[in-house]
């Protein structure tokens, strides 16, 4: 059984489906129920939004036990804030502490775009929305059959600054270099969305069903 976890934020159904149809004879679930969570084989945490919000669901529903747990023991995927809450703390709304699973902080586009020129002659816009690159960085399982600087789907105005080299696996220019996917032991996060994006992203998410870490 796949999870999903459910932590109030936006486009839970769509990471469902894609992963439905990437991976037809397992059960995938939505839900923040903390059993659904420990009797997962596998994780899956994505988000929309505000990592504020995010993280105080996680409170408000008892899930940070649980999640922790799978971190520790499952194959965990993070899309967008799933991504962002794996490190020690956010920018967003004045300073948001997160799970610390990684070392490093999240911050606003305006700590790297603010004055940059975009290839069109144009200040980068803030959020950053919609297709661009990204650079593997090391090899992983996750990255199977998907050709480096293949393009991806974002949507998200912060950015994970890491602490720890080894821990990226992807990075996107926007203005400047930022990271877009992280990866250590059983953990594999994306900035952004492979869900809405193509071939790529279905690869992406079936590669994560198969992997065992």
């Amino acid at each position: 059984m796949i999870t999903v976890v459910d932590a109030g934020t936006g486009n839970l159904r769509s990471v469902q489906k894609a992963l439905q149809f990437v991976a037809p004879g397992q059960d995938v679930l939505v839900s923040a129920d903390v059993a659904d969570i420990r009797g997962a084989e596998r994780i899956v945490l994505p988000g929309q939004g505000a990592i504020n919000t995010w993280m105080r669901a996680l409170d408000d529903r008892s899930l940070a036990g649980a999640i922790n747990h799978a971190l520790d023991n499952l194959p965990v995927l993070g899309i967008c804030l799933g991504l962002q809450a794996l490190f020690a703390e956010s920018e967003e709304g004045g300073g948001v502490q997160c799970l610390g699973r990684m070392a490093g902080r999240v911050r606003h586009f305006d700590a790297i775009t603010h004055g940059a020129q975009s290839a069109h002659g144009g200040a980068h816009k803030i959020p950053h929305m919609g297709w661009n690159t990204v650079h593997q960085k090391q090899p992983h399982p996750v990255w199977d059959g998907i050709d480096d600087a293949e393009r991806f789907y974002f949507v998200h105005s912060y950015f994970v600054e890491s602490d720890n080299s080894q821990d990226v696996v992807g990075t996107t220019d926007y203005g400047e270099t930022f990271t877009s996917a992280v990866a250590r032991d059983n953990v594999f996060a994306t900035q952004f969305h492979p869900e809405k994006s193509a071939e790529a992203g279905l690869t992406l998410l079936k590669n994560f069903c198969s992997w065992n870490p």
